[in-house]
């Protein structure tokens, strides 16, 4: 199994519940091929440095993935259709960091 981190920024008209649900979607996929989540964080609703689809703020979360690349392949594959998801980036690492990310706090 290969280690991979994952970043969403989702739709900001989402309640949190709907933000869960759609996490606990993507998990699923993950852990139903044998992968797990290794870390998550919540970062909340942020500002964007840009408009995405009309859209000033969105509801960040991070992963941290062990799973095959094949899984990582149809979880892309799925967060791609999901008309929650606004932008993502995956990407391939040595190690997965247990600490949790610094934001700066925003004013």
């Amino acid at each position: 199994m290969a280690l991979y981190e994952t970043t969403l920024i989702l739709r900001p008209d989402l309640a949190q519940a709907d933000v869960e649900k759609t996490m606990a979607a993507f998990e699923e996929i993950i852990s139903s091929d044998g992968g797990k989540i290794v870390k998550k964080e919540f970062w909340g609703l942020r500002d964007l440095a840009y408009k995405i689809k009309k859209s000033k703020k969105g509801h960040y979360v991070h992963l941290g993935i062990d799973a095959k690349p094949a899984t990582v392949t149809e979880l892309r594959r799925k967060i791609g259709i999901s008309e929650e998801v606004i932008r993502d980036l995956t990407i391939n690492v040595e190690r997965i960091s247990k600490d949790a990310a610094h934001l700066d706090s925003e004013d």
